[in-house]
């Protein structure tokens, strides 16, 4: 047997037996989204997201206008549909956003700041499979201009000012909890009813 094929089969011994022994470890140990991903997880999802981009999709520049009212639009946007996940701030350092598996991207660094607007776009409309992050488009034009809206705002979280993240705490949803103590502070006389609060915390699709 020639000293290449022996080397060959030797390989692939280390990696079965590498493979059983993970496979053992997980069983054992259980599973648990508090774990970091391993190297080849990652690998392996950075390379099916980029995959996930529709190639028509990838070198797209954002047709929207960078413009007051349109920044405007995508702050608000944000504060009510992504900031519960990825905070006002982009971080990612909620009360869910670590927990999740993998865990929320902090956007202001380079992972996504780096993508063209066409990935970021496609990941807002399509979300990524796997993962927490769920689909918003529904194919309409109306949902497209609020997916373009987010891009230009999410290319805004690494200079976004105490003063933007101000404005966006009012916009954030509130818990039923929330509503009803406004509601009690304002001088109801009473607590709000847990479904009457809940229809206030209510907030429109994703436009």
């Amino acid at each position: 047997m020639k000293r290449r094929t022996k080397i060959a089969i030797g390989l692939i011994v280390v990696v079965m037996v590498l493979g059983i022994a993970i496979t053992l470890s997980m069983v054992r140990n259980g599973f648990s989204a508090m774990d970091e991903p391993s190297g080849m997880e990652a690998f392996m999802a950075s390379t099916m997201r980029s995959w996930a981009v529709p190639s028509g999709l990838k070198s797209v520049k954002n047709p929207l206008p960078l413009t007051p009212e349109i920044l405007s639009e995508g702050r608000a946007h944000f504060a009510d549909h992504c900031a519960g996940c990825h905070g006002n701030d982009g971080k990612g350092q909620t009360s869910m956003g670590p927990k999740f598996y993998p865990k929320v991207p902090d956007m202001t660094r380079q992972e996504t700041q780096t993508q063209s607007d066409g990935a970021l776009f496609a990941t807002i409309e399509n979300g990524i499979r796997l993962t927490a992050m769920p689909a918003f488009g529904n194919g309409t034009a109306e949902s497209a201009y609020g997916s373009w809206g987010l891009v230009h705002f999410v290319r805004r979280l690494p200079k976004i000012t105490p003063q933007e993240i101000a404005e966006m705490e009012k916009l954030n949803p509130k818990s039923p909890e929330e509503c009803q103590e406004e509601a009690f502070l304002a001088g109801d006389g009473e607590e709000e009813p847990p479904s009457a609060a809940a229809s206030h915390a209510s907030k429109p699709p994703h436009h």
